[in-house]
């Protein structure tokens, strides 16, 4: 099983693991660290499957590989894997499967499933739900908690004590003793402090490097006789600094604060030896002035639309002048191949003796034709054949 740690059990983490400088092929047993990882203390012999209950209150742990393969029991402690007491949770073994609580690590309730075989050699899943509320039955009082101080060491000095990245964390703990329950509602209580600043929260400028087993940054041999110049967006900067820099992230007040500044040199650098063209600022940014861009490219459209209007009227009216229309009229004959209007009037009045009308728009509204009806049955015949 991998490792195990939860939020709401601040520095709790079980694991399994062996002693000795290299790993060991020999079954692992489990260790529980009470401070993050940085001190173990060996809590079970041999594989477990493990969980944490109640905010780190309570931790249950189930035997991997038992000798015959089932298990009947459970085994819990209540002082984070110091002392375990074995509880036996079913008459009939079963053959573990899975340990699972739910909802979260904040309750009381841990859930053992696995299997058993019947007389017809068929399996049956079992799941057993165990209420340790009848167990831990007080609720914890303000005098069950203590302070602990994250990444704290023995003998370090009390201003740096457990600062990392220039901040120290205070939690609010359980005590190892309390035999009481977090409850559901428990919230895990924090206090950050910044921490003054020591070499430690910076890292060696460009140019220097710090001695083995070190915190002094020196300045390397080969940058020792001229200044530091960086080229930033074509722009040389001078670097003046006596060799630090802060650690990104770093939240350190006060305390070490070495000297470091930059300064612009009037000279261009990089691949351009031409000083940057200035980029002219965009028009029209506002609100106020895109509209007024809008009505202004609107208007000229219009005007353009009205001037284009008015000249094809000019011309019209130079072209035509005031003349009424005169329409023109010849007799459509059916005989005609390509059943149009005749070129010539004069010759179509002559063939076939009807006249050819030429009227003005003014004097006549009604018009009548008179058309020869010869071939009209020819012509039904051919659209029903």
């Amino acid at each position: 099983m991998l490792p195990l740690s939860d939020p709401t059990a601040v520095g709790l983490v079980i694991a399994h693991g062996s002693v000795g400088d290299s790993i060991s092929s020999t079954r692992p047993d489990v260790y529980v660290s009470e401070d993050g990882g940085y001190k173990w203390r060996g809590s079970l012999r041999g594989p477990h499957h493990y969980s944490i209950l109640d905010a780190g209150g309570l931790v249950v742990a189930v035997e991997a590989h038992p000798m015959d393969g089932q298990i009947n029991t459970i085994k819990f402690s209540t002082d984070e894997g110091q002392c375990w007491k074995v509880y036996n949770f079913t008459e009939q073994p079963i053959f573990f499967a899975g340990l699972t609580s739910e909802p979260g690590t904040k309750t009381m309730n841990i859930s053992v499933w696995g299997y058993r075989p019947e007389d017809d050699h068929q399996p049956i899943w079992v799941v057993v739900t165990i209420d340790f509320q009848s167990l831990l039955t007080r609720e914890c009082g303000n005098q069950d908690y203590v302070q602990w101080l994250a990444h704290a060491t023995e003998g370090g000095d009390l201003a740096t004590e457990g600062c990392v990245l220039g901040y120290k964390e205070i939690f609010r703990r359980l005590r190892k003793l309390s035999v009481c329950r977090n409850g559901r509602d428990y919230v895990v209580s924090r206090q950050k402090s910044p921490c003054p600043c020591t070499r430690e929260d910076y890292l060696c400028d460009y140019g220097y490097y710090r001695h083995e087993n070190s915190s002094e940054c020196m300045r390397q041999l080969d940058t020792a006789d001229h200044a530091l110049e960086v080229c930033l967006n074509g722009e040389e900067e001078e670097l003046r600094t006596s060799g630090y820099r802060k650690v990104p992230s770093d939240k350190c007040e006060g305390g070490f604060t070495p000297l470091r500044r930059k300064e612009t040199v009037n000279r261009h650098c990089g691949n351009s030896s031409q000083p940057p063209t200035p980029t002219a600022s965009p028009y029209f940014e506002t609100p106020r002035e895109k509209m007024l861009l809008i009505v202004v490219y609107v208007g000229s459209g219009i005007v353009i639309l009205v001037a284009v209007a008015a000249a094809v009227y000019t011309v019209r009216r130079m072209v035509y002048g005031n003349r009424a229309p005169t329409y023109r009229f010849s007799v459509l004959q059916l005989q005609d191949d390509d059943r149009s209007i005749a070129a010539d009037p004069e010759s179509v009045a002559s063939s076939n003796g009807t006249s050819v009308f030429q009227v003005d728009s003014d004097d006549v509204s009604v018009i009548s034709f008179s058309m020869v009806a010869k071939g009209t049955q020819d012509f039904q015949d051919n659209l029903c054949a």
